[in-house]
């Protein structure tokens, strides 16, 4: 069940400096934490589901949330893990639309929830916050073609290697020169971040494990050679 914790005042907040909130003035920043909710979810948990009207936005203080869409034959294609400081459905409501995809728990995770005319309200009454967001939204469009692109133009062994690489990035713990993905993922969620079938994924784990690129521990991922991955990848950082 979710439960409402105390509200951590924004203002002190340690995922505020991740956020786009971050620069606020005391005055507006103090007024959204005057009106939000800070609520724990469990894994699994819905926040949000596709074709819903947003009422408001979602700031992630702790946990990780998975953005996804779920195609006519039920399958999941994951757009985005979000962490903390991100905010989630602001693109949605700012265009005044449905969400046009849904957001689960992926690990225990506390949310901000922000009233729709208290966001609004921050945007209209301060120039530098509201061309932060315009900026979030337009890299967020970049980054939705550059994976489009990739869905296209790049094989399946390129880009497994290449989310592999990222989660590196965003979970990795570093430990004697290996790197563990502390995130626990099924073989189907990684299937969605790729844009695959859950059966490749498998196949191609463990022949990167075999080629020494990786190693498995129950469900969680080592990176063992990140410049064997980048290669393989051809993306090269």
């Amino acid at each position: 069940m979710s439960s409402h914790p105390h509200n951590t005042p924004c203002e002190l907040c340690s995922s505020r400096k991740f956020s786009l909130f971050s620069d606020l003035p005391e005055a507006q920043i103090c007024n959204i934490s005057d009106h939000k909710n800070l609520i724990s979810h469990r894994k699994g948990q819905i926040l949000y589901y596709e074709g819903t009207k947003p009422l408001g936005i979602f700031c992630i203080n702790s946990g990780v949330v998975k953005i996804y869409k779920t195609a006519s034959n039920g399958k999941e294609q994951i757009i985005h893990l979000a962490q903390r400081g991100d905010f989630l459905g602001y693109a949605a409501l700012l265009g005044e639309e449905n969400y046009s995809n849904s957001a689960m728990i992926l690990e225990d995770a506390k949310i901000c929830f922000v009233p729709k005319e208290v966001f609004i309200n921050s945007l209209l009454h301060n120039p530098q916050f509201f061309r932060r967001v315009a900026k979030s939204l337009s890299h967020e469009i970049g980054v939705m073609e550059g994976k489009l692109t990739d869905a296209t133009q790049k094989s399946i062994r390129e880009r497994l290697a290449y989310v592999l690489l990222q989660l590196g990035n965003s979970y990795g713990v570093e430990g004697g020169g290996n790197q563990k993905i502390d995130l626990i993922l099924s073989r189907e969620e990684i299937a969605g971040i790729v844009g695959t079938a859950t059966e490749s994924v498998i196949r191609l784990l463990s022949e990167f494990k075999k080629d020494n690129l990786i190693e498995l521990e129950g469900k969680k991922i080592i990176i063992k050679d990140r410049r064997g991955l980048a290669r393989l990848s051809d993306f090269y950082a």
